[in-house]
């Protein structure tokens, strides 16, 4: 009867616990919105990561992804949850310029008291979304007179990562549950 009782309290207690989807082995060199140089994800050590990769002219996806994300940050906040660090990157750094991530966030007025908004040399954006499994590519209906590209079909995705730079789960952006999250950040 101890080893069945055992077994159940072992099955109960590791059901809890997220599994690591993936480790991030690299650095990135980014550029935050107020042009300070970031080492990403280096520079948040010891720190729980809100991940959510973005770009600034997306009609549809990232406005409600990064919504979301500011809903889970006042959820942290009630809660005084600490050390999380809320990061948005964007993948389209020929539009996304701190200027423009500076005016994203006025216009929103998200709080950056925990929240950074970063970019940075495509190479090295490009890598980071090869690394993480996210995906974006250049729509092939929309472009501008001059034929720049002004929106991508990309994953919808918000990711939790722990202290230790391994990302332990992938909610979709757009739709996640506030709730859900806070609970797996509470739990980590």
């Amino acid at each position: 009867m101890k080893k069945i009782l055992l077994i159940i309290l072992l099955f109960v207690a590791c059901k809890d616990k997220l599994p690591i989807v993936q480790d991030i082995q690299s650095n990135y060199k980014l550029l935050a919105a107020d042009s300070s140089l970031v080492e990403f994800p280096n520079d948040f050590k010891g720190k729980t990561i809100v991940l959510g990769l973005i770009f600034t002219n997306c009609p549809d996806i990232c406005p409600l992804t990064t919504n979301n994300m500011r809903l889970i940050q006042e959820e942290i906040k009630k809660k005084e949850i600490k050390n999380i660090e809320f990061i948005a990157i964007s993948f389209d750094p020929k539009h996304d310029t701190p200027k423009v991530m500076r005016d994203y966030i006025r216009i929103r007025g998200f709080d950056t008291s925990n929240w950074k908004f970063l970019t940075g040399e495509q190479n090295v954006v490009d890598k980071l979304l090869k690394d993480t499994g996210f995906f974006a590519i250049p729509a092939d209906t929309i472009n501008t007179t001059k034929g720049e590209v002004i929106t991508f079909v990309h994953t919808d995705r918000i990711s939790l990562i722990d202290s230790q730079f391994r990302i332990r789960k992938n909610y979709p952006g757009s739709t996640i549950k506030i709730e859900e999250i806070v609970n797996d950040i509470e739990n980590l």
